[in-house]
């Protein structure tokens, strides 16, 4: 069999894991052909190409990024896109696609199958937010690069008194934030589940100083909203560059907004950081490497098994197929357990805030 491969959205660690695995597997066991899409779904929209073997995927399984490049094309905003994705799919022999991406490379996957195209689905997020999965890899290597920032600004935030707010990715959904958070000992989450109020955020910091903790960590997810309204965010959207193909507003900023209105309202000298797409750089870690590569296997075995329309997902320790439909249906939240067991760390406001330096 021949099979389409491509990785859309923005890249992630693990990536180059599970197209390895697909083409080992695939060729090892099933005798298949395979050929890569470049830059995601533009790559199938304008035909761009790479042949896919052995060859190609030796020694990049610690290497971040993806050897397929990525995008955020969005093939159903273009005339007939859908209908030129499949046409180049048939010219190139494909008799299925492996689609490996976040909720919106998966959505077009999963229109592209309402229109006849045997499509398989592979959860790609460093946000962990796709529904339908416990887990998504590239998740654990970016909680892993955040921790270890939160430990490196801990020992200069002590040494100057300052309070540092973190930012970190997390759109729709706080779980790198909160891990973390938790993990980082921060004394301040800020998560898009939960509205936070800043006068709060303020009274928290200065009680931690009248109790001789003279610095505070803030970590807050880049969608992290204030409780008051819009208008504070609205500062941050000063820093946005419009919407992608998708419609997602390009966020960033919240980090240098919040420390902003920490210093006006305590008097303590307040610095953002922002980590961005240092989250997203270098090689995975064990657990994303392990777990990417058993996505790629359930991946190429459901090909063969002909479960298409559906997505390789993580349920406790099993890989198990779900419909496409459901896991681009909603945005998975952090549970009420994690949020839990932040809150339980240190006297906090309700969710809203947490953690012990």
């Amino acid at each position: 069999m021949r099979i389409g491969v491509l990785t859309g959205g923005g890249d992630c660690p693990g990536l180059n894991a599970v197209i390895r695995a697909v083409v080992r597997k695939g060729t090892f066991h099933y005798e298949d052909g395979f050929v890569g899409f470049m830059e995601g779904w533009r790559g199938l929209l304008e035909d761009k190409t790479m042949e896919l073997d052995l060859s190609s995927v030796g020694g990049i399984l610690p290497r971040g990024g993806t050897i397929l490049r990525t995008s955020r094309t969005n093939p159903a905003k273009y005339p007939d896109g859908l209908q030129r994705c499949a046409g180049n799919l048939r010219k190139h022999g494909c008799e299925a696609l492996i689609a490996i991406g976040g909720d919106d490379t998966l959505s077009v996957a999963e229109k592209l199958f309402a229109n006849g195209v045997k499509v398989i689905g592979v959860p790609k997020t460093i946000d962990n937010d796709l529904a339908g999965t416990d887990f998504t890899f590239g998740f654990d290597t970016a909680v892993n690069i955040a921790t270890e920032a939160i430990d490196r600004v801990h020992t200069t935030a002590e040494a100057h008194n300052r309070v540092i707010v973190v930012e970190v990715m997390g759109r729709a959904a706080g779980w790198i934030a909160t891990y973390s958070g938790i993990a980082g000992g921060a004394d301040v989450i800020l998560v898009p589940e939960v509205p936070f109020d800043i006068e709060q955020v303020a009274e928290l910091i200065r009680q931690r100083h009248a109790r001789g903790r003279y610095f505070s960590i803030v970590v807050a997810a880049e969608g992290a909203k204030f409780a008051d309204g819009n208008e504070k965010h609205a500062e941050a959207s000063a820093l946005q560059a419009g919407r992608d193909e998708f419609g997602h507003i390009r966020l960033g900023g919240i980090g240098s907004v919040l420390a902003s209105e920490i210093e006006k309202r305590t008097g303590f000298e307040t610095r953002s950081v922002v980590l961005g797409h240092i989250q997203r750089g270098g090689s995975p870690t064990a657990y994303d490497r392990v777990l990417a590569t058993r996505y790629g296997l359930g991946a190429i075995d459901m090909v063969h098994r002909g479960e298409f329309g559906q997505m390789a997902a993580l349920h406790g320790n099993r890989i198990i197929s779900v419909p496409l439909a459901e896991a681009v249906a909603t945005n998975r939240t952090v549970d009420r357990e994690i949020l839990d067991a932040a809150v339980g760390i240190l006297d906090t406001l309700d969710y809203k805030v947490t953690g012990a330096s």
